[in-house]
């Protein structure tokens, strides 16, 4: 059969010769409409939103600009270019990425979240990994519950917004308590205020970011962004709440007072403004137009320190100071005492006065989480009495690494 002449060596050659001519032409057509619908794409990309299309808007397969060090694809199909000067490391990145559609639902999850009945809104701020979530702040959450069960509380935290994150938090919602993470959109929540040229220059490097890790600085205006744009409470995650705070408006507290009684320190643990209150306004101007990432607390407590100190004297802004008692008040420097057991007679004596006072005269105790978070709460102790008489589950037991 094979020698049949219609299969003669000759005929076979021209026949593959037509057949491969014909493999490569349908190669080349397809690849040409392949790279003519990529081209018409971002055509049209361009003058849907109102630009002028330039040759050098095409996907290139070689380095042809210092202007892109790599592409990433956002949810709502944007390119994402990196800045080639950019100093951030990937996490830090993360948050300088800028994309209008996840603005709008960052936006939209925050405002339809307070749309239910909230007596009090609640910001907190989470940077850290959502393994270091532990029972302790899990305790904050619950007297807060305890004391404002009315409250919505929301939590911005790129780690807590995670089904870990929600599985930590399901003690509380299973109970019908509002609580939630959401992963803030900083583009969105500095946009259009002082903090928004500061956001480019870190992102494109021309700004310092500091020895101090750029997330904690994050936190510092996060927290000021939030209450900017939506009013509310803010509070760090290392608060031991006693009574209802509904009642506080455009209030911050001192941290310390002279023996005259007038603040040295006031502190950004707890803020509670209005939407656009000229105050916070202020508080992101400064954060802004004085950035130190190499000095603790300069974005932080001293911030809101230098700010009231120079707007004191004038009567444009309308705002309280708060006295230590409110939510500071123990110092730092002795909150180690609140941890320990009273081990005599006297010191049994001065916890039991000192829970009355606190339970009488402070919103809030701040347990300094930088200086007590290596101390175990002993049974017995002023914080472990709070705890338990201010907790919405009370059958979480208290570890020796709490």
């Amino acid at each position: 059969m094979f020698d049949s002449p219609k299969f003669a060596p000759s005929k076979l050659n021209v026949f593959s010769t037509i057949t491969y001519s014909l493999i490569v032409f349908v190669i080349v057509v397809f690849s040409y409409g392949v790279i003519s619908n990529v081209t018409l794409h971002f055509q049209q990309h361009a003058f849907d939103h109102g630009g002028i299309f330039h040759p050098n808007q095409l996907l290139q397969t070689h380095h042809t600009s210092e202007e892109i060090i790599r592409l990433r694809t956002s949810d709502d199909a944007k390119l994402v270019v990196d800045h080639p000067k950019s100093k951030l490391n990937p996490e830090e990145f993360d948050f300088f990425v800028t994309s209008v559609n996840s603005s709008r639902r960052f936006d939209s999850s925050v405002r339809e979240f307070f749309e239910s009945s909230c007596k009090v809104r609640i910001f907190m701020t989470w940077i850290s990994p959502v393994e270091f979530f532990t029972e302790r702040e899990f305790f904050g959450l619950e007297s807060l519950f305890q004391t404002n069960p009315t409250s919505c509380l929301i939590i911005l935290s790129k780690t807590m917004d995670s089904e870990k994150g929600r599985k930590l938090l399901e003690p509380l919602t299973g109970l019908g308590f509002r609580v939630r993470a959401i992963a803030p959109d900083l583009w969105g929540l500095v946009k259009n205020t002082p903090a928004e040229s500061w956001f480019d220059e870190i992102k494109n490097g021309t700004k310092e970011t500091g020895k101090i890790p750029l997330p904690q600085n994050l936190s510092n205006l996060i927290r000021l962004a939030a209450l900017y744009k939506y009013g509310g409470v803010y509070l760090d995650t290392d608060f031991i709440i006693l009574k209802d705070f509904s009642g506080l408006r455009n209030s911050i507290g001192a941290q310390s007072v002279d023996l005259s009684g007038n603040w040295t320190r006031l502190n950004n643990a707890f803020l509670v403004f209005d939407k656009k209150h000229p105050l916070v306004f202020k508080f992101i101007e400064e954060f802004a137009s004085t950035f130190d990432g190499n000095k603790w607390g300069h974005n932080g407590p001293y911030l809101v320190s230098r700010v009231v100190n120079r707007v004191k004297k004038t009567d444009e802004f309308d705002f309280t100071i708060l006295p230590p008692m409110a939510f500071y008040p123990v110092d730092w420097t002795r909150v180690a005492g609140f941890f320990g057991r009273p081990n005599d007679p006297v010191s049994t004596k001065w916890v039991e006065a000192k829970i009355r006072q606190l339970n009488g005269s402070s919103y809030g105790v701040h347990l300094w989480n930088s200086q007590s978070s290596r101390l175990k709460i002993e049974q017995g102790s002023i914080i472990d009495r709070l705890i338990y008489s201010h907790c919405v589950i009370c059958n979480r037991q208290i570890s020796s690494s709490s």
